[in-house]
């Protein structure tokens, strides 16, 4: 597995990750999940020896990553920008990266390129940005590492490329065993690949769990009133983890940060004529949470 303890890490004056404790367990696949700087590519650069902890250790297999070229030949990092691979050729790329992988896998290579058909003697600055992004995710799953880190790998992909780009890495991970770390800040591009996701937000760890865990530790009530509908105290008092209060008239609905069963129960104490409780989707989750720190910016990205 990928360990991480007590990392904290500062670039000049600013500190941008503070006391992540985190472990990526082999097989699984890691969605990262945050706003922009809030400190998800940073972590991943952490995570594949690029960046030296400030404090902390990033091991794998209890092998510490930095300054390590075995530790490092057990990943490939496919960062968010492609133009460092513009002068190649696929082909020039291809045999690039197979001097230093030991386990390239032609067979792989070739069989992904059949499926999207990229000239292979065509210098990389001539292709568009989803055409880079498929060739960078064709020579990553083709080196056949058990660890493949994808930082922002949909961003700004038309939604077919989006697909193949997503099918191409789902069909080889599950083939192959391979364990992926995805960072998107949409949610909703990468939820439905991801059996574990954590939300980070100003360099801290806001939530880490399974997706089912997560979403079903949330939920969101609606409760109707006979006449006025209690203060807002009154309803604070009597729900653990409330979130967010909503108000329409005798009807008010609620962001509660517990499971459907034990906020129901909570909300008996009010006194409700009705009362309706719904889980909540991850996009949602990460929403309301984002929302409660004050970052409108999230929820922009996430709703418009």
């Amino acid at each position: 597995m990928i360990e991480i303890k007590d990392l904290s890490l500062s670039l000049g004056e600013k500190k941008v990750l503070d006391d992540i404790n985190l472990k990526v367990e082999k097989g699984s696949v890691f969605g990262f999940l945050g706003s922009n700087g809030a400190g998800k590519s940073t972590l991943m650069r952490c995570m594949c020896g690029v960046y030296e902890p400030g404090s902390g250790s990033v091991c794998i297999d209890g092998e510490n990553v930095y300054d390590n070229a075995e530790a490092k030949a057990r990943i490939f990092f496919v960062n968010d920008e492609t133009v460092q691979y513009t002068s190649f050729t696929l082909r020039q790329l291809k045999d690039y990266y197979k001097s230093y992988y030991k386990n390239f896998s032609e067979e792989t290579f070739e069989r992904l390129l059949a499926k999207v058909d990229l000239p292979i003697d065509k210098k990389l600055s001539t292709y568009s940005k989803g055409m880079k992004r498929q060739s960078i995710v064709i020579i990553a799953l083709a080196c056949r590492t058990e660890y493949l880190m994808l930082d922002e790998a949909f961003d700004g992909l038309d939604p077919a490329m989006r697909m193949a780009v997503k099918n191409m890495i789902t069909d080889e991970i599950f083939d192959n065993g391979t364990s992926v770390i995805v960072s998107s800040h949409n949610i909703a591009e990468i939820s439905g690949i991801c059996d574990r996701v954590m939300l980070i937000h100003g360099g801290k760890i806001v939530l880490c769990d399974e997706v089912d865990s997560i979403t079903s530790g949330f939920c969101k009530l609606q409760l109707v009133f006979d006449g006025s509908a209690p203060d807002d105290d009154s309803i604070k008092a009597a729900v653990p983890g409330l979130i967010k209060t909503m108000r329409t008239g005798s009807v008010v609905q609620m962001i509660v940060h517990a499971g459907e069963e034990q906020a129901v129960k909570s909300a008996q104490a009010l006194s409700p004529r009705m009362t309706e409780a719904v889980s909540l989707t991850l996009e949602e989750v990460f929403i309301y949470e984002m929302e409660a720190r004050g970052y409108a910016g999230f929820i922009t990205e996430n709703e418009g």
